[in-house]
């Protein structure tokens, strides 16, 4: 693997930092850039400009609306979109569901679910955890029993992200309770909007409204909305999370908030000298981006297998991805020190110029620790990730 951008990736690189800068809105730039909370009209706003350029889907092949780039293309492209500070593309409907329905739905599925991904005319959210069914994802008790052309769907999810705002949902349901627990699993797509579906929320520490209950009361969902073959879910569930443990690595995002780091090192200061001078911390710095480059180098050795859907390797993304992003919010807080305790929800939604202490970027840096505590958790544990690791490609 050549790990020099040839000619053609400089000039596609130039390509894309023109389209940013031309097109990139300065109000949701200013938001991201300052760790403070996102409207669904946020995430909206981008998504369409980005399907207007045809730039939404980078991943998809070209026959369903993809960009055609090679994975170096796709990898400046998610850099250069953390570096000029984008809204995150929500994964839940173009790097998630889809690849299933993709690799997996009917013919109808697929030319009815796809483009409406792809323009945003649905919001999706994902179905897997339930209150006794987390880590071991194949112990969920949510139901679905055929009755004619329907299944009715009776039970819980919970930690499901921005449910309060979704038109659909792609759930894991039992279907069959006398088998193997991980043979007995069926994968549905569910309107969110229909009779029996209640969203109740679970407000966080910071206050924030991210996560939520979905309870399931006797729902009536059409067969056809069934992925693949029915007690299958459990291989399509993998499939999907392949596709989202890469995701979770977020090495330009990464990389940003490294260079956020440094300026707030900068200009906070120990002993008369700048933090970041401090031979203590500037070492943590350090190892934190060596081992960030290590893992853009493993990721960019993950995309160049072409072709191939992510395998235990994403293992290995998720937990190093996850550390580092903890790592990243922790030294933040190191470096702001007790500028980062007051707790200023008005800031953080964006309904003031400026934090009451007057320290604009140390406002909400608690909050986005607070709030990172999660990502070691969500995708599969890391725990789980390093089972999968020891088992699936070490061998042991």
């Amino acid at each position: 693997m050549d790990l020099n951008y040839s000619s053609e990736d400089l000039a596609f690189r130039d390509h894309v930092r023109a389209f940013l800068d031309a097109k990139l809105p300065a109000d949701l730039q200013q938001k991201v850039r300052k760790h403070l909370r996102m409207s669904k009209e946020d995430y909206v706003r981008w998504h369409k400009i980005l399907a207007e350029q045809g730039w939404i889907a980078p991943a998809w092949p070209v026959e369903y609306g993809g960009t055609g780039w090679t994975p170096v293309q796709r990898h400046i492209w998610d850099e250069e979109c953390a570096r000029a500070g984008t809204p995150p593309i929500l994964p839940f409907g173009v790097n998630m569901v889809a690849p299933v329905i993709m690799a997996f739905g009917n013919d109808a599925q697929k030319s009815h679910y796809l483009p409406r991904i792809l323009s945003c005319e649905d919001w999706w959210c994902q179905g897997y955890s339930e209150p006794g069914a987390g880590s071991d994802l194949a112990s969920l008790k949510t139901t679905a029993v055929r009755e004619g052309d329907h299944y009715i769907v009776n039970g819980q999810k919970t930690w499901t992200t921005l449910a309060q705002h979704a038109d659909m949902i792609f759930c894991l349901v039992r279907t069959d309770s006398g088998v193997r627990k991980q043979e007995g699993i069926s994968f549905l797509l569910i309107d969110m909007h229909a009779p029996g579906v209640t969203v109740r929320p679970i407000i966080m520490l910071d206050e924030d409204h991210e996560v939520n209950e979905v309870f399931f009361d006797n729902v009536k969902v059409p067969v056809q909305n069934l992925i693949g073959h029915e007690n299958k879910g459990w291989t399509y569930a993998k499939y999907l999370l392949g596709h989202e443990r890469t995701g979770i690595a977020a090495v330009g995002r990464s990389k940003r908030e490294l260079s956020s780091l440094k300026k707030l090192a900068a200009a906070q200061f120990k002993n008369g000298k700048p933090l970041i001078d401090d031979p203590l911390f500037s070492a943590k710095v350090a190892t934190l981006e060596i081992e960030l480059m290590a893992l853009e180098m493993t990721v960019l050795r993950v995309l160049a297998q072409a072709n191939k859907a992510p395998g235990p390797e994403a293992s290995v993304l998720k937990v190093r991805g996850t550390d580092i992003q903890q790592t990243l919010s922790e030294l933040m807080v190191e470096a702001v020190g007790p500028l980062a305790l007051p707790f200023d929800p008005a800031y953080l939604e964006g309904n003031t110029e400026h934090a009451v202490t007057g320290e604009d970027a140390a406002a909400p840096l608690a909050s986005h620790y607070f709030n990172f505590r999660k990502t070691s958790i969500y995708g599969g544990s890391n725990e789980i990730q390093r089972n999968i690791i020891t088992q699936m490609i070490l061998g042991l």
